[in-house]
């Protein structure tokens, strides 16, 4: 009875100490929801009828979802009886890497996972920067079927397409050449090269690259970095890549909109085209202006994420400074900044962003200010609890007898070894920002109307929600979708700078 116990407790964690075992079971719980999501889209209830287009989505999804399915089982298997995935299972994920057609990320990305044994950091992000790129390519492609394009469309296509030819090489050369230890000095201007096509506003070619030159750096040093081992872990989550994928994608898209998106489309009044259905020329409808919903959305991410990330980061340099002189000099010092922060701190953040617009008047400034305010004691709080507890270690003290500054010791000690858990607040919060300005938009007091944000494009949407509920549905999903993508980058770098963990 014990030994089938310890056996049972043997194969258990066999099974969660693997990482393609545990990527494979939430590949396919996804890949089945999406599945089981467009069957459902793809008949046509009131009418009766099938729609041909989703239901070939759902057919190609199945068929990649029963893959997946039959993979984890061979994975499984493997891991039971030889403790390590046979050589013929991998192969099978070269069959998942055609889901790339489907636009399915997380069989494409486990796909990519599978066939590469022993996979270094520098792998996964070049995998997330390639995909990065084709998404932003394959979306922007959808203009062509627009009745217009803008001016720079051809011109900013083609860059994109050379561009992803220049990831495509660098994905090649770093799963061939790149290890956990080496990489070949010859990828210097490789290096240099990707981070320069960064500009494009994906940031994974501005990781690998960084990455990429620091490995080079360090060449023949096994030391690892902290740099480097937050890396290691956050990559081999597959929760946190896919929210920080889904974060950087839509940067990305905001960045290269300005080019192959024309704004009119966004802002114009187009009144032979009003409250059309989802189509080739219009892939997510029109409102009750003519306007087209899949422009202003993918215009509306470049506020939110404006918003979002500007009234993150006040708060978090106020509030930091604040809470680390308060936490350092302690007494009077400490009792007068944070007595004041807790007065702040009693009036609720959505009431004293609504004062503060009504004073001041809806505009994209303002709302920044009216969000950063309310959230300065908390980011306060939380440097002030980290500065107490660092300032007590010992190399806090050796800087104080060599004669350091208090200046130096707290800028230069203290809170750089305090950040971690800001950061890992600051993602979390930065969801909840996105909400709040998505909630003024909506009540009237965010940016201006004309605007297109995605409490605005919410707004109207509800008015339309039994003739057109699309106009509601798009936008509402774009909102949890960058909320939720946030929450998981959240909890996989509490994860990853977490030292209890290592």
């Amino acid at each position: 009875m014990i030994k089938k116990l310890l056996s049972k407790q043997e194969t258990a964690h066999q099974l969660k100490s693997s990482h393609e075992y545990s990527q494979a079971n939430f590949t396919w719980v996804i890949s089945l929801t999406l599945t089981v999501i467009l069957l459902l889209n793809s008949f046509d209830f009131a009418g009766g009828t099938i729609k041909p287009w989703v239901f070939a989505a759902f057919a190609a999804y199945a068929f990649f979802t029963i893959i997946q399915i039959v993979i984890t089982l061979l994975i499984r298997s493997d891991l039971l009886k030889l403790g390590e995935i046979k050589r013929s299972t991998r192969i099978l994920g070269y069959i998942q890497l055609l889901s790339l057609l489907t636009g399915n990320l997380f069989t494409v990305t486990f796909g990519f996972n599978l066939i590469k044994r022993n996979r270094p950091p520098e792998y996964t992000i070049a995998v997330y920067m390639f995909l990065t790129q084709l998404y932003v390519i394959a979306i922007s492609a959808l203009n062509l079927f627009k009745p217009y394009v803008s001016n720079t469309f051809l011109p900013a296509m083609g860059l994109l397409l050379v561009i992803a030819a220049i990831y495509l090489i660098t994905l090649l050369l770093v799963a061939k050449f790149v290890t956990s230890n080496y990489t070949p000095r010859g990828m210097t201007w490789l290096a240099l090269l990707i981070i320069v096509t960064a500009v494009t506003g994906n940031i994974f070619a501005l990781v690998l690259g960084i990455n990429l030159l620091a490995k080079i750096r360090k060449q023949g040093n096994p030391a690892m970095t902290r740099w480097s081992d937050v890396w290691v872990k956050l990559t081999s989550n597959m929760t946190a890549m896919s929210g920080l994928f889904f974060v950087i994608l839509l940067f990305c898209l905001s960045v290269c909109s300005l080019f192959t998106f024309d704004y009119s489309m966004a802002i114009d009044n187009n009144y032979s085209a009003i409250l059309q259905p989802p189509s080739l020329a219009y892939p997510l409808g029109t409102d009750n202006f003519g306007r087209d919903l899949f422009s202003r959305i993918v215009f509306g991410a470049r506020i939110s994420l404006i918003v979002g990330f500007a009234s993150t980061l006040i708060p978090v340099i106020i509030g930091g400074v604040l809470g680390a002189i308060s936490g350092y000099y302690g007494r009077h010092t400490d009792n007068i900044i944070m007595r004041l922060l807790d007065i702040l701190y009693a009036i609720p953040g959505i009431l004293l962003a609504i004062a503060i617009i009504a004073a001041f008047g809806a505009n994209t400034t303002n709302l920044i200010l009216a969000l950063s305010v309310g959230a300065i004691p908390t980011y306060a709080r939380t440097m002030r609890a980290n500065v107490l507890l660092v300032s007590t270690f010992e190399y806090v003290d050796a800087a104080r007898a060599f004669g350091s500054s208090n200046f130096s010791i707290i800028f230069k000690h203290i809170v750089p070894n305090s950040l971690a858990p800001m950061i890992v607040k600051s993602t979390l919060t930065i969801g909840a920002a996105v909400i709040s300005t998505s909630s003024l938009s909506y009540l009237g007091l965010g940016v201006e109307p004309h605007i297109p944000e995605w409490g605005n494009i919410l707004k109207i949407g509800s008015t339309y929600l039994e003739t057109h509920s699309y106009l509601a549905i798009y936008p509402g999903l774009a909102i949890i979708a960058l909320v939720l993508s946030f929450n998981f980058l959240g909890d996989g770098l509490r994860d990853a700078l977490d030292p209890k963990l290592d």
